[in-house]
């Protein structure tokens, strides 16, 4: 069976659930991989910098840029060619504010501890960014959406390449999740309601 299959039998806050839980899987596939992998715990310590131009130069505006970037393209693009089952609606489109700010936060955290800190910080850019593409399986029959998050992966994997800052891929990541799920909540430029980072794989 098709996810997007699966995505249509179960219920809204059934899916808000199994997005909060493949995350805290992600951040346990973290913590052991970095066990496995790295010399000791306290090589995350040089993963992270309070630099608050890099953040802002590398994180912020890149994050600004992906989102306007993305909702032109929905603008325009017809909607069959993003359209993924509409989880990423049902996701967002009844969440308050907050709730919005911490489950994307906890998603860019995840994500990003995972696919950069651990990931591209052992095996390198260009794996890590296809692994991260990959994971999004509901984006593998749409060609559009497959090289979107392709370019978010490799945008997002080249900043961590110029920085090695884990606060700034963190920023860029929950920036373009939390703007665009407030796209969705708010119905800011029609139904924008397939392109937030939302794993669901």
């Amino acid at each position: 069976m098709k996810q997007s299959d699966l995505i249509k039998q179960i219920t809204d806050q059934e899916l808000r659930r199994a997005v909060v839980y493949s995350q805290l899987l992600f951040l346990a596939i973290t913590i052991v991989l970095s066990w496995i992998l790295f010399d000791s715990f306290l090589d995350w310590t040089s993963l992270f910098a309070w630099n608050v131009k890099e953040i802002v130069y590398y994180g912020v505006i890149p994050g600004i840029v992906i989102v306007v970037i993305d909702l032109i393209l929905i603008r325009f693009v017809p909607e069959t060619y993003y359209d993924d089952g509409g989880a990423n609606k049902r996701i967002f489109s009844n969440l308050q504010v907050h709730h919005i700010f911490f489950l994307t936060l906890l998603i860019a955290i995840s994500e990003e501890f995972l696919f950069r800190g651990v990931i591209q910080t052992t095996f390198g850019f260009i794996i890590a960014s296809i692994v991260f593409a990959l994971v999004h399986v509901r984006y593998l029959q749409k060609p559009v959406l497959l090289i979107s998050v392709l370019f978010v992966s490799f945008l997002i994997g080249y900043m961590y390449e110029l920085t090695g800052n884990l606060l700034v891929t963190v920023t860029a990541h929950f920036i373009v999740d939390f703007l665009l799920g407030l796209a969705i909540r708010y119905k800011i430029w029609g139904d924008v309601d397939e392109r937030v980072d939302t794993r669901k794989s």
